[in-house]
């Protein structure tokens, strides 16, 4: 636990000095959000890339 608390610690003292609260809850989700997404991928969880390219070009094309 000790890990991730120097962790966040650094991760806010890298922000500029002008940052609001919502700025560093900001960061913390989008860093919860990689966190996640990473571990999904470390158990196999993830999407093909082929996956990807065809559910973007659904997208794109509508």
């Amino acid at each position: 636990m000790a890990d991730v608390k120097q962790e966040i610690i650094r991760m806010i003292q890298s922000l500029p000095d002008e940052v609001t609260i919502d700025d560093i809850i900001a960061e913390l989700y989008f860093k919860l959000q990689v966190d996640a997404g990473l571990k999904e991928l470390d158990e196999g969880k993830g999407i093909p890339h082929e996956e990807v390219e065809k559910r973007l070009s659904r997208w794109l094309t509508k």
